[in-house]
């Protein structure tokens, strides 16, 4: 985020002057109150001002890459996952190859009969097969795709910057979003997940050029 010249003098106003109205910030740059209220907002909503009702507004002490950054691990899963492309365990590869082509989409998530989530295929796993001497209609995904636990997850609630990080740190194309089943009984040793969306590197990309529209 670039501050214009007028955010920087209100920055160094409420440094030097803190707590410091509104209306007194107007004075001293020659500007009416209405002027400046959408730089108020814009310093405000980025984290580098606070406002306390009839206090006035005072430096928070952060920078404006730590506000960034602040407002990146704001933004939650939920708000940016999009619908995630299902195939049953006994699809073929071959039915899932043009399931994947026609979605375009690089990651398809398998389920079981009860719509647990079961397991994970990417375009290299497809393409790894393909490229084998298999008839692709004889072979299911079951046979080919990640199993569950060995699947990186996240959540609606968890946060943007921590679905990204794990994108990276695992080098993966694309995370399940999954909400928890309740169990059925004492007996189920694993846990059941229901998925309710994906995130992608695609994803993360349209937020961070969301942050880089937002009014911040």
């Amino acid at each position: 985020m670039e501050l214009t010249d007028r955010q920087e003098k209100i920055i160094q106003i409420v440094k030097d002057e803190g707590p410091i109205t509104g209306e007194s910030i107007a004075e001293k740059l020659n500007v009416t109150r209405a002027t400046l209220r959408p730089d108020l907002a814009i310093l405000t909503m980025a984290g580098i001002l606070d406002a306390r009702p009839r206090v006035g507004y005072f430096y928070t002490g952060k920078t404006t890459i730590q506000a960034i950054g602040a407002s990146i691990k704001n933004k939650k899963v939920k708000d940016y996952k999009s619908i995630p492309v299902l195939v049953k365990e006994n699809t073929s590869v071959y039915d899932a190859i043009c399931t994947m082509f026609l979605e375009d989409v690089g990651t398809l998530f398998v389920v079981n009969e009860n719509n647990d989530l079961a397991g994970v295929v990417s375009r290299k796993d497809l393409l790894r097969t393909a490229i084998g001497k298999h008839n692709l209609e004889d072979i299911p995904v079951s046979i080919i795709m990640t199993r569950m636990p060995n699947i990186i997850l996240t959540y609606p609630d968890e946060s943007l910057h921590e679905a990204a990080s794990k994108l990276i740190r695992y080098q993966i194309d694309a995370l399940p979003v999954v909400k928890p089943k309740q169990k059925a009984d004492n007996n189920q040793k694993e846990n059941k997940y229901e998925v309710v969306g994906r995130i992608t590197k695609t994803t993360i990309t349209r937020a961070y050029v969301d942050l880089g529209n937002e009014e911040l």
